[in-house]
């Protein structure tokens, strides 16, 4: 049973049906919240004496160790007799609880406060609404005259007043000072020395057009203070009232990045007629950006990118829909689609258009339609691909257009992956990319030539040039506000520790960057990604594969099977497997995936497929097996020609 405890307000304990615990009298209460307070650290047993009575009786020590029994009795009453408590426990000369943070309601207070005070203030207007409604009255109620809660009811009730002045401030800057009004009159009518409230309300009165119940709210203030205390207003309450009766620009509200957005995206909504064109072309702009925003935006992206290509073809108008598909230019790293039936989906209404398109013209929108298909297309076999991308490169270079020959460099780079062995030519794509975008100021593709230049650095070995880049990345990303960036040089810095570092150092690398994951909308990079990685890890190491069955290896379970098959000593079927193994398909694991392959052919002498491996691995033969994808490395891939070539002499 999961029990969660309450001390902002009278001391209680809930059952996970948040249904409240009997805690029988007064003082196993107190036990509990003196507990509670102490956060986790043993309470001794002498201490509790002593704060429980201010005369302690004779056998005040066994009267704590009766309540603590009765208490976890409550707090655990599915506990078989003598089982070690898991809440209450006792520890060395006394007791501790053993809460989770989480579970205690002035913690989660605490936590709410400080999120909201690292967040803009529309977000942290509702986490500061949380923390306050934690509260159910004065912190540890029923014990406001006990010494032992003195310090942790003062503190707590401060942080509860810095929090209602947060709330009146995230509101003002929100425009809301109508709405702030009440809370804060009622704040400082309660608590009238708090000078920060005195400041908010007039600040609030003011804005809301009130100019002369603020100069009084200022002014009762002002006696409050004199009269009560004799100390005259600090400074922000004198310049205030200064700067009202002067009435300064500097009291109207900011202008936020947040109001502009609601005010213009409200404007945009009454002038621009719904079902329109414009709308249309609009919102793949918002799509563009929503894209490379994290948090589950690019996921949303291609779910309405779909809606909006379908909504253009159906209005029957080629060059609005060639519009809209080559829109979403959005840079892309990685060789393997996150939604195929998506991404086929956008070819084939790209090839629809093309054909709809009127021959000789829109040749910009045109070479958009053939970037997408060559983006959208990767990870494939189709000769489509490639024949796009290089008709996309040449009408960009002939027009002479800078963002679009960037799209045209990046469906190029993507088909950059029919063999093995072509990191130089992407590291050469990349730095073009990064001339180009640094030249006509073109951020998102300014990370993204880093990118491929990380990735192709790395594969060729030069984890010094490869940091460079990263580095370059993680710069930009950060001001250009494009997280998703950071995935990649995390899971770069594994790979170069999994390359020249201890094994269990480049583990605990690889399964922190797989966390990173997580909700970011890249299941064609997160599925089987882990598992790989560290079957690579192993590989480099000389260890078996792991035995178990329960893997999700996701797609590269073909040619991870051999090497787990074998590690279960079965070698017929790893050798049964292998003669049906296909090649790898196109993309940054190519040569990962043929060098998995050549160890397992190796193990079981299967010579047609050594020799199929070292075919497809000879031009690679100067790389770092995988890490052409910037996330893994299986080692150098000339080892596993080496290894290969010795397995091919002795083999029949």
């Amino acid at each position: 049973m999961s029990v969660s405890f309450g001390i902002l307000g009278p001391v209680v304990a809930w059952d996970g049906g948040a249904v409240p615990l009997d805690l029988r009298g007064p003082r196993h209460r107190a036990v509990l919240a003196r507990l509670v307070i102490a956060r986790g650290r043993v309470v001794p047993v002498t201490r509790l004496v002593e704060d429980l009575w201010t005369e302690p009786p004779a056998g005040g020590a066994g009267a704590v160790r009766t309540f603590v029994s009765a208490l976890r009795r409550a707090l655990e009453p599915e506990r078989p007799p003598r089982a070690p408590a898991r809440l209450l426990v006792t520890e060395g000369p006394g007791y501790a609880l053993r809460a989770e943070p989480g579970s205690v309601d002035s913690r989660r207070f605490e936590d709410a406060l400080a999120d909201a005070a690292a967040l803009p203030p529309r977000a942290a207007l509702p986490r500061l609404e949380e923390a306050l409604g934690t509260w159910r009255g004065p912190a540890l109620a029923d014990f406001a005259e006990e010494e032992w809660a003195r310090a942790e009811r003062a503190r707590l009730g401060e942080l509860r007043l810095h929090a209602v002045e947060r709330r009146g401030e995230a509101r003002l800057a929100l425009g809301q000072a109508a709405q702030a009004v009440a809370d804060l009159d009622a704040h400082v009518a309660e608590h009238p020395w708090r000078e920060e409230g005195w400041r908010l309300l007039a600040l609030a009165l003011y804005r809301s057009g009130r100019q002369g119940d603020a100069l009084a709210v200022l002014r009762r203030a002002r006696g409050l203070l004199v009269d009560r205390l004799g100390l005259e207003p600090g400074t922000a309450l004198r310049r205030l009232e200064a700067d009202i009766l002067a009435q300064e620009h500097r009291l109207e509200p900011e202008t936020s990045a947040e109001q502009v957005w609601a005010g213009a995206a409200a404007d945009y909504d009454r002038t621009v007629r719904h079902g329109s064109r414009a709308r249309l072309e609009s919102a793949v702009g918002l799509l563009r950006n929503l894209a490379v925003s994290g948090g589950g935006g690019l996921e949303a992206a291609r779910r309405h990118r779909s809606a909006t290509v379908t909504a253009a073809e159906e209005l029957g108008d080629a060059e609005l829909t060639a519009r809209v598909i080559g829109a979403y230019d959005v840079p892309a790293i990685w060789t393997r689609v996150d939604d195929p039936r998506h991404a086929a989906d956008v070819v084939a209404a790209a090839e629809r258009t093309l054909k709809d398109l009127p021959p000789g013209r829109h040749e910009a929108a045109r070479a958009r339609l053939l970037a997408t298909i060559a983006l959208e297309s990767r990870g494939t076999r189709s000769a489509r691909g490639p024949q796009a991308a290089r008709q996309a490169e040449r009408i960009a270079r002939r027009l002479d257009d800078p963002a679009l020959l960037a799209f045209a460099l990046n469906g190029v780079f993507m088909q950059t992956f029919h063999r093995a062995g072509l990191a130089p030519r992407r590291d050469a794509t990349g730095a073009e990319l990064v001339a180009l975008s640094d030249r006509h100021d073109l951020p998102t593709y300014t990370v993204l030539g880093h990118l491929v230049r990380m990735q192709a650095r790395g594969a060729l070995a030069d984890f010094e040039g490869a940091e460079v880049h990263a580095t370059a990345v993680d710069r930009l990303a950060a001001h250009h506000e494009l997280p998703l960036a950071g995935v990649f040089t995390t899971w770069f810095r594994a790979l170069r520790l999994a390359a020249t570092g201890p094994e269990q150092a480049a583990e605990e690398a690889y399964r922190g960057a797989a966390a990173q994951l997580d909700g970011v909308g890249m299941p064609g990079l997160e599925e089987g990604l882990l598992p790989l990685a560290l079957l690579c890890l192993r590989v480099r190491h000389g260890r078996p594969a792991p035995a178990g069955t329960s893997t999700d290896w996701g797609p590269y379970a073909p040619w991870a099977t051999p090497l787990v098959l074998l590690a279960q000593d079965a070698p017929d079927r790893a050798a049964a497997h292998l003669r049906r193994l296909p090649d790898p398909p196109p993309g940054l694991l190519i040569e990962a995936l043929w060098c998995l392959t050549a160890q397992a052919a190796i193990a079981v002498s299967d010579r047609a497929t050594m020799e199929r491996a070292a075919r497809a691995l000879a031009p690679a033969k100067a790389e770092e097996g995988g890490a052409a994808g910037g996330l893994l490395t299986v080692g150098p891939v000339a080892r596993h020609l080496a290894e290969l070539a010795a397995a091919l002499r002795d083999a029949p």
